[in-house]
Parts: C-alpha cells; sequence; structure tokens
C-alpha cells in the first residue's frame, strides 16, 4: 500500500472549499460561543448546505462516499482555521458516528437514518459512557428490556454531546444480564432512535472549555424503542460498535493537530510583531525553539494521522495507528496550544488573544474517546506482546 503525503488534486478541492466556509467564522465569532455557550448554528448549516456533512456516507444516500481520508483533511481544516473543537465537535458525530448503520444497518434502516443527518434535519447525540463503568463498556448498566413492539431502555449516560439538541440518540444498553453471558461484551445491543424528552432528562455538565457544544447526564426513564429501532444482531452492539472506533480516534488526532496549527500560527505571528528589548521577542531562542519543536511534533502525529486513515480506507488493520495517531495529536496539540501561550507571556492569558481557548480545548483530545493509558494498554499488548494489565 502506498501512502502518498501530498494531496491530490480532489483532496486540495476539499481543503480549498472548507477552508472557504471556515473563514466565514473568525476567531471572534469562535470566542463569542465559548463565551454564551450558543450552539454555532450558522456554520454547522452552511457545512450541511455543503454536503459535509455525509462527507463519508454512501452516495446511495445521498453523502460523498469518500474516505478517512478526506474526512480526517476536512476536520483538521475546521479545527486549524480557529474553530478547534467548538468547531470540530459540532459537527464530528455526523462524519463517522454513524457508521454502524451503514455497515449493520438494514437498506430500510440506512435510507431512514441517514439522509436527515447528510442534510442537517436530524441532530444526533452518542450515548455510551456511565458514571460506574467509564470506559469499562462491558460493565454498562443501562438496560433494555423487551416488549412486544421492541424494547424500554433505563438507565444513566454520561458526557453525551448534542443532547439538548438532538432528535436522534445512538444508545448502547445491555439486553442480556452480564451474568447469562459467556464474555462480559455479549449481550449488549445497539439502538438507533429518538430522542424522546418525556422520558430522558439532559442536564448540561459545566465544563473548562467547549461550551458551544455542551455534554449531559442522561436519565433514561422507560424510553420506548421499536423493534425497527435495533442495529445489527440483539447481544452483538459492543462489537457493532467497535467499527466506528478507530475513525473516531484518527479524526480526534487530526483535529487535535488542526488545533495545535491554529496555536502555533497565532504564536509565531505575535513573536515577529511582539517587540522587547529593540528586537521581536522572536528572535530570541528561547522564544523559537519551543514554536519549532512544536512545528515538528504537529507534523509527527500528521504523518499518523493519515497512514492510520489510508489503512483503514485500504481495508487494513489499523487499530494501533489509529490508537497512536490520537495519542500524538492529543498530545502534539497539547504541546503545540502550551508553547503557544508562553509565547505570548501574560497576554496568552487574555481572552484577547484566543491563545487561551486554544489551550482549554486541547485536554480535549487528551482525554477522549479513550485516555492515554488505555492507548500505552493497548500498544504495549497489540504490537509489543506485553501481558494485559487490566
Amino acid at each position: 500500500m502506498t501512502i502518498t503525503i501530498e494531496l491530490t488534486d480532489a483532496q486540495a478541492a476539499i481543503k480549498d472549499a472548507v477552508e472557504r466556509i471556515s473563514a466565514k467564522y473568525d476567531d471572534h465569532y469562535w470566542l463569542k460561543t465559548d463565551e454564551s455557550g450558543r450552539f454555532p448554528e450558522e456554520f454547522v448549516a452552511d457545512m450541511a448546505a455543503g454536503g459535509w456533512l455525509g462527507v463519508a456516507m454512501p452516495e446511495s444516500v445521498g453523502g460523498a462516499g469518500l474516505g478517512l481520508t478526506e474526512a480526517a483533511l476536512m476536520m483538521q481544516i475546521v479545527a486549524q482555521s480557529g474553530a478547534g473543537f467548538s468547531g470540530a465537535s459540532a459537527i464530528h458525530l455526523n462524519i463517522f458516528g454513524l457508521m454502524p448503520i451503514v455497515k449493520f444497518g438494514t437498506p430500510e434502516q440506512q435510507e431512514r437514518f441517514l439522509p436527515p443527518i447528510i442534510d442537517g434535519r436530524d441532530k444526533a447525540c452518542f450515548a455510551v459512557t456511565e458514571p460506574n463503568s467509564g470506559l469499562d463498556t462491558a460493565s454498562l448498566e443501562t438496560k433494555a428490556t423487551r416488549t412486544n413492539s421492541g424494547y424500554t431502555i433505563t438507565g444513566r449516560k454520561i458526557w453525551t454531546t448534542n443532547a439538548q439538541r438532538a432528535t436522534k440518540m445512538l444508545i448502547i444498553a445491555r439486553t442480556t444480564p452480564k451474568a447469562e453471558v459467556k464474555k462480559p461484551h455479549e449481550g449488549l445491543s445497539l439502538f438507533y432512535t429518538d430522542f424522546d424528552r418525556a422520558r430522558i432528562e439532559a442536564q448540561p455538565i459545566p465544563k473548562m472549555g467547549r461550551k458551544a457544544v455542551e455534554c449531559n447526564t442522561l436519565f433514561i426513564d422507560n424510553l420506548e424503542v421499536p423493534k425497527e429501532d435495533l442495529i445489527g444482531e440483539e447481544g452483538k452492539g459492543f462489537q457493532i460498535l467497535l467499527s466506528g472506533l478507530n475513525p473516531e480516534r484518527t479524526l480526534i488526532g487530526a483535529e487535535a493537530v488542526g488545533l495545535g496549527r491554529a496555536a502555533l500560527a497565532r504564536a509565531s505571528q505575535y513573536a515577529k510583531e511582539r517587540v522587547v528589548f529593540n528586537r521581536p521577542i522572536g528572535q530570541n531562542q528561547g522564544v523559537a525553539h519551543p514554536l519549532a519543536k512544536a512545528w515538528a511534533e504537529l507534523e509527527a502525529a500528521n504523518l499518523l494521522c493519515f497512514k492510520a486513515a489510508a489503512l483503514f480506507d485500504a481495508g487494513k488493520e489499523c487499530g494501533s495507528f489509529a490508537n497512536a495517531a490520537k495519542y500524538l495529536g492529543g498530545e502534539a496539540g497539547f504541546n503545540a496550544c502550551e508553547a503557544a501561550i508562553m509565547a505570548h507571556g501574560g497576554m496568552g492569558y487574555a481572552k484577547e488573544y484566543f491563545v487561551e481557548r486554544y489551550f482549554r480545548e486541547a485536554m480535549i483530545a487528551r482525554l477522549v474517546p479513550v485516555s492515554r493509558e488505555m492507548i500505552l494498554n493497548f500498544i504495549a499488548e497489540r504490537e509489543l506482546g506485553l501481558p494485559k494489565s487490566y
């Protein structure tokens, strides 16, 4: 398999088109959304109108039918524009979050569920994490009980993004008690269903950054789900869910690199313009070297992100590379944002220079969708043959 470094003509056209949309929304726009908590409706509407929400969806349902490489490029450009994770997270779920429906949904489900997501009519949220299970998905406690017409779901979820405005929800719940299955990951089922606010209470979680795209705790009480909303086979939800994990980790890594580049651009410009002791501060190696180091780290992480994407698009095993892309992208993005703050000195702490927002958002890629430590555990086991530690 050949992994190219230069963009193809088609990829360059994607880059140009997404840059044109993103240019309409400058740092002042994103600062206002961060301060007010208002969702970036205009930005999302423009991305939907351009067909970008369906970049990786099949052409048969109105998508562009492109690969993870193009999706990662698109999301990186969004973050790099200054939108950061405030912009990227507003559309992130649309890109690969519903791949379980693409891969395991029936033709009827694909036709019913995917076009409204692509054109922006439906807004979806992803309900997996629970307060008492965290990364231990096999121990989740939300239950789906069979009924004559389908299922009723009761339980709690946490860190569910976009639940305040969601019309649809992708949710995993236990349909067979853990004590009755051979392996702990069995007996879980995946559903894509209406977000019924009469049965679901969504409470926003006050958090450090990305205020415009909220996270929530969900309290679900006897949510009625028709059997037609079960995705794939009952009891195989965890395996189905895994089909979307590698793309998501690759996208997060690419977005983090984009955010780091935005911070580095701001810091480099400031270092050229800010004069102290009759010389620009960027002439001092104490300022220049951390920025140069950040550039090198971002470029290295970027190569790994697009290697993971290329492997995925080629149908090859990419788990370790996708996890490493998320890990290195998150670290490089954070380091670049920290270097940008330090290059600005005290003004890096001021909102008017924007890098403080980048820095707060950079923490996201270090924490989700999987911790750095679990990524290192995975690579130690898969690539180094070391014994499982958890």
